[in-house]
């Protein structure tokens, strides 16, 4: 990035470099990295922490955005892959740093030093007359990018490199570019007030904000003067070793063929998924899971994924257990147990995130990850799918808060609750997907065209002899989002016996007055066509997997359409909280004595 080597004009008759002088670069490279380290010290230079609390900075004063792969050369593709990785890392480190006014922000300070260990990886990096790989290289967009938000910004600046040689399309051009090196090189300004920093990486840009908590002070009448330091240099050829014929060159690399690869990160096994990713996978791409069946643990789990037929396979065997240790502990504790289970998926989405190859360029992610994958910008400059295993918390939160408004009495209404950001960053993220993918039609039809449509996976229905029991089971919860009200209703005056498995959470005394029974999942053989029909008229219904498993056994299913099984025959629609409607149903499901 600070070129020294001195090269003649016509490229056919260029000296080569020599190992010689690239070991003199580094040695005094070395010194001046040893410098800079003394004199941050002696200076105090800081690195500035970044906040969750930043709903004040509502000012925007600058930005800047940047387009991320420009070069579309099969030759270039690994470096830019690379430097996309390294902007995705770096950006990671700089979003939501506060600086103080008054105070200098540096660039390597907030950053640290690219090392493969950190998750930066070899991208295009101009050094010494030429374009050449190197762990790190490509982050000089990222300074570029935010030299000029900090000069729209009026900022002072503390200290700034132009490159020593114009790279054709660069912000070198215009005059707008900050170059840096490992640490001696670095871009600095002085805030004049509290600044918050944001970056970003959409599917196709870098993004760099700065925002205020006032507005943005009146421009004064000055000149922009691009140049304060060497003029960049254009006489001299800029050659990139990704494409260079100079084979004699010892730093000459046979150019890698990368086309990007599809990453699968997966949670729930459903058997509809494991159908699709068998029908996209390619044989280069990673499948990254939870647990393995075939593993040891993964033989002694139920959400554990069948990936002999995968060449390349990871799991986050530690955090899965921890996820499932944690459901277990808080057991049918509602609202807590929804926290508790929010909090291991996160971590389990960091240790999966940590084996995503930085060459994945498009990623199919289970939803449940995906909130947390895109606020720490996993999938930035990536395309990805979603595997839509519920509604969006926003929807969700809708249906229920129209319900609580009628039914106020009801608490649990009110407690089925994610953190509201959480909520909004789960919406971004489903507006930037690629496609959303769902077997479950209520849940497909919220995205219209974007989405991959599929169909549950059912055995053929048998045919069952009728019974003459009274008796109907609620897969539950027992909650009110569930539809356990109407059916208690409806059952007390029906005089019917319910069977139950799912967790109390309206109390222990809900079903108090009614004749129940508790019966193990475990057993369904035992039985399931002892009653006469399976019930649930539910707000919400994202898996009705044991639904489709009763109705393959020939029982008669009673469920409202969010359950997601409108187009099966045997399956009776009632609308939720309709009583009557449920009655009728149900009458309909019994044979009379």
């Amino acid at each position: 990035m600070k070129p020294s080597a001195k090269i003649p004009t016509q490229p056919d008759s260029r000296r080569l470099p020599t190992r010689r002088e690239a070991a003199i670069f580094h040695a005094k490279a070395t010194v001046h990295q040893m410098r800079r380290a003394f004199f941050d010290v002696v200076r105090n230079v800081r690195r500035w922490k970044p906040s969750d609390d930043t709903i004040e900075y509502s000012m925007l004063h600058a930005q800047s955005r940047t387009a991320l792969w420009n070069d579309e050369t099969q030759s270039e593709r690994a470096l830019q892959i690379g430097k996309v990785q390294n902007l995705r890392v770096a950006s990671r480190r700089l979003n939501r740093v506060l600086i103080p006014g008054g105070q200098v922000f540096s660039f390597w300070k907030q950053v640290g030093r690219a090392t493969t260990r950190r998750g930066f990886a070899r991208g295009r990096l101009l050094r010494e007359g030429c374009l050449m790989p190197a762990v790190g290289g490509g982050l000089c967009q990222l300074s570029n990018a935010l030299y000029d938000v900090a000069l729209q910004a009026q900022l002072e600046i503390v200290e700034r490199h132009a490159h020593s040689q114009i790279v054709p399309g660069s912000q070198a051009q215009s005059g707008r570019d900050a170059t840096v090196a490992w640490n001696y090189v670095d871009f600095r300004f002085r805030a004049p007030c509290d600044l918050l920093l944001r970056t970003s990486l959409t599917r196709d840009e870098l993004v760099v904000q700065l925002w205020a908590k006032t507005p943005k002070p009146a421009a004064p009448n000055v000149v922009f003067e691009p140049q304060k330091t060497a003029r960049p240099r254009l006489d001299v050829p800029v050659h990139s070793c990704a494409s260079c014929a100079q084979t004699a060159c010892f730093r000459h690399r046979e150019s890698e063929t990368v086309v990007g690869k599809t990453a699968f990160l997966l949670d729930e096994p459903w058997p509809e998924w494991q159908d699709f990713v068998r029908a996209q996978i390619g044989g280069d791409d990673d499948v990254l899971v939870p647990l393995r069946a075939e593993s040891w643990v993964g033989k002694r789990a139920r959400n554990s994924w069948k990936t002999h037929d995968f060449k390349t396979v990871f799991e986050a065997r530690t955090a899965a257990l921890w996820r499932s240790f944690q459901a277990r502990r808080q057991g049918n504790l509602g609202a807590q147990r929804l926290n508790a289970q929010l909090e291991t998926t996160e971590l389990l989405s960091r240790a999966l995130a940590k084996k995503l190859a930085h060459d994945a360029t498009h990623v199919v992610v289970a939803q449940s990850f995906l909130p947390f994958l895109w606020r720490d910008g996993a999938l930035g400059g990536r395309t990805f799918d979603v595997l839509m295993t519920r509604l969006p918390f926003h929807e969700l939160h809708r249906r229920l808060d129209a319900q609580s408004a009628i039914h106020p009495e009801r608490a649990t209404l009110r407690e089925f609750r994610a953190p509201q950001k959480l909520v909004e960053t789960e919406r971004t993220a489903l507006q930037n997907a690629r496609f959303l993918v769902s077997p479950h039609p209520k849940i497909a039809v919220l995205f219209a065209n974007r989405v991959l449509d599929l169909s549950w996976k059912t055995q053929t229905r048998q045919q069952r002899v009728t019974t003459r029991n009274r008796i109907v089971l609620f897969p539950g919860p027992t909650a009110a989002r569930k539809g356990a009200y109407e059916l208690r209703e409806v059952a007390r005056a029906l005089k019917l016996e319910v069977w139950l498995w799912g967790s109390e959470l309206e109390g222990d005394d809900f079903w108090r007055g009614l004749k129940t029974r508790r019966v193990e999942k475990s057993r369904c053989d035992a039985w399931i066509n002892q009653v006469a029909a399976v019930v649930q008229p539910a707000l919400a219904e994202d898996c009705p997997r044991f639904l489709l498993e009763a109705w393959s056994r020939g029982v008669p299913i009673i469920a409202t359409a969010a359950c997601g099984l409108n187009d099966l025959d045997g399956v009776q629609i009632v609308p939720f909280g309709d009583e009557k409607a449920l009655q009728n149903a149900i009458l309909n499901a019994l044979v009379p004595n």
